[in-house]
């Protein structure tokens, strides 16, 4: 699988539905989560976080995310003491103050990540972002 948007997302996007802007923070912000494909199968029907399956690790919060000229981009993040299954994608998606049945995917990167796939082994895994973004519109 190549890197995707997730096509559901585009729809809420386009549509203006709500818990798809990109912009918040904390309760309502950008999230990655570490992903084993062996688990895990992309697919373009699926839309909210519970369509999940082989999460590794704590998801972490990409701070202060930027949208600029249709470019996503946002801090590097740092998963603490990750163990579990080998690790070969990331998903983003939009947190809310709901249930995980309410926060909608966003992309999901499987190429071009400098360190994946990776086979955790109890430390830290850190994501640097391209320089030139986390993906575009």
């Amino acid at each position: 699988m190549a890197n995707a948007i997730y096509p559901k997302y585009k729809e809420a996007v386009l549509g203006g539905a709500a818990n798809s802007a990109l912009t918040g923070s904390g309760t309502t912000g950008l999230f990655a989560a570490l992903v084993d494909t062996g688990t895990y199968t992309y697919s373009a029907a699926h839309e909210f976080y519970s369509s999940l399956a082989g999460v590794v690790g704590t998801d972490q919060e990409v701070l202060t995310p930027t949208l600029t000229n249709g470019v996503v981009d946002g801090t590097d993040v740092t998963f603490p003491s990750v163990t579990g299954n080998s690790v070969e994608a990331i998903v983003l998606y939009r947190k809310n103050a709901g249930a995980n049945t309410t926060w909608r995917l966003v992309a999901y990167i499987d190429t071009s990540v400098t360190g994946l796939p990776v086979t955790p082994n109890g430390g830290n895994i850190g994501i640097t972002w391209n320089a030139s973004g986390i993906f575009a519109l």
